[in-house]
């Protein structure tokens, strides 16, 4: 069916996003909200965001007035009795979305469209309360509707084929991709994108890495434009802990458990950015890096003048490549460890252990692990034994190298790949499971995520096999079912076969 006449329901920051949309593709369009003084914030936001538009040359004065003229408020569902497609963005919660959606199978026409634009909730419990449940989907936007070009297009069982296929080509028609996904909780962003925050969570509340060095890692490390914890503060901490929840009751399992810091920050009311204070506190602006880089070198000690490297799990060309940086920093290098030294430097991969070298040498209060990973990021390893003295001087070394530091414990991943490697296999079991492909995955994390690379790209550049070792480590170290490695990546390293292309 063609498409011209929309109505959201919901006139928030999303729902008036939404309409934008639609304005802006030459849809005429009806944005109801109940509440008269809703309705004029609704029309506000969306009058806001054309008129910044307009100031940063995206839009004409006249391509504004036209959208707005295609715009119409109305305030009950009867104003979308011409709509050949309704479309809610309410807020998260099932009792009122099936109200909504009451009242628009009273007054939509038996062969529109509706669509809800949950980023969580069943779209079938949606659906089953409805007349014409064949007809219910979900689009799924993202915020901000206007620039994020992913849109999730899901289906239930009860979905009847060509509903979902005219919801796909209008995405595509709006300038959106659309990504296809079944009614599983999440569907393809939320569910691979809030494991790996909350993982993040429990990584700084246990005490494996600071804040600042969680979020280091996954933005120098892995190459992500946002560290999980300043995203988990601009999503909203809230906003978090109900998709996880949503998360936990469809799938269980130890990445979906709300953290229990997660939780607690979010009854005391430190919900992010929105509050002023979450997992970072936004009441003063932070130092720019440059800035903490320069508190950070100012406290270092001298550069040690020898240092002792020795490789270990397999990492001999890497320790090569080490120790070819530090004496071209001018720094004396030594590979053996009977040789006095200021400082010991073990060179192991994430998939080995600093400490059993570090016991090896016979001094292990002067050793700590040092790994780069790609070319952005050095990871300080320290085991139990490792000193202060042998931190700082590790630490200061990495400062006369003009290497960007992340201290991590002596465990499987180390930091990087701690955060990482967990989220892939999330990934691999989702293809794995046949409820989206590996072009789909990327597309909903790239598009819907920000991501530069998707995680079966980041996947194919690591190396399955590299992956499939890390997570076997971390298996069995933890015994956490999560970090199993998916079948379907044993599969893919043992032949070769790269995920995307």
């Amino acid at each position: 069916m063609e498409i011209r006449e929309v109505a959201v329901v919901g006139l928030g920051t999303m729902g008036a996003g939404i309409a934008e949309v639609f304005g802006r593709a030459g849809m005429t369009v009806v944005g109801i909200e109940a509440d008269p003084d809703a309705l004029a914030r609704g029309v506000g936001i969306l009058t806001a965001s054309l008129s910044r538009a307009v100031s940063r040359g995206r839009l004409t004065e006249q391509e504004q007035a036209d959208i707005l003229r295609r715009i119409r408020p109305g305030s009950g569902f009867e104003a979308a009795a011409g709509a050949d497609l309704a479309i809610e963005a309410v807020p998260e919660r099932m009792e009122l979305k099936r109200q909504v959606f009451a009242g628009l199978d009273r007054a939509c026409r038996p062969d529109a469209i509706l669509a809800t634009n949950t980023s969580s909730l069943s779209v079938t419990a949606v659906a089953a309360g409805t007349a014409h449940p064949g007809r219910v989907v979900g689009m799924h936007f993202f915020n901000p509707a206007p620039v994020m070009r992913l849109v999730e297009v899901v289906t239930t069982v009860l979905t009847e084929a060509p509903a979902g296929a005219a919801i796909a080509g209008l995405a595509r028609r709006l300038g959106k991709t659309p990504v296809q996904a079944g009614d599983r909780a999440g569907f393809v962003a939320n569910a691979l994108l809030l494991p790996y925050l909350n993982h993040a969570v429990s990584l700084l509340a246990a005490g494996y890495a600071t804040r600042e060095d969680i979020d280091t890692a996954a933005m120098a490390g892995i190459g992500l434009p946002m560290g999980p914890l300043a995203l988990l503060d601009l999503i909203g901490l809230d906003t978090a802990l109900s998709i996880l929840e949503v998360l936990q009751a469809e799938f269980g399992g130890s990445r979906c458990i709300p953290a229990p810091l997660l939780r607690r920050l979010t009854e005391a009311g430190q919900l992010g950015r929105k509050s002023g204070r979450g997992l970072y506190d936004y009441g003063e602006p932070a130092p720019d890096a440059a800035t903490l880089a320069s508190i950070r070198n100012d406290k270092l000690p001298p550069a040690p003048r020898r240092v002792t490297l020795i490789s270990a799990g397999g990492a001999e060309d890497a320790a090569g490549e080490l120790a070819g940086a530090i004496a071209a920093a001018g720094i004396s290098v030594t590979r053996n460890a009977a040789e006095a030294s200021d400082l010991i430097l073990i060179c192991a991969p994430p998939t080995a252990s600093v400490l059993p070298a570090a016991l090896g040498t016979g001094r292990p209060d002067q050793a700590a692990g040092l790994w780069l990973t790609g070319d952005k990021l050095t990871e300080l390893v320290t085991t139990r034994l490792t000193s202060a003295s042998a931190t700082a001087a590790a630490t200061a070394l990495a400062g006369r190298l003009g290497w960007q530091l992340v201290r991590s414990p002596d465990r499987p991943g180390f930091l990087t790949g701690a955060l990482l490697y967990p989220h892939l296999a999330d990934a691999v079991r989702m293809v794995q499971d046949c409820y989206a492909g590996a072009a789909d995955v990327d597309a909903a994390m790239t598009l819907g995520c920000g991501y530069p690379r998707g995680p079966m790209r980041i996947l194919d550049d690591i190396g399955p096999e590299v992956a499939l070792a890390a997570l076997r480590a971390m298996h069995e170290a933890y015994g956490d079912p999560a970090f199993a490695p998916p079948p379907l990546l044993a599969e893919h390293a043992a032949a070769g076969l790269p995920f995307s292309g």
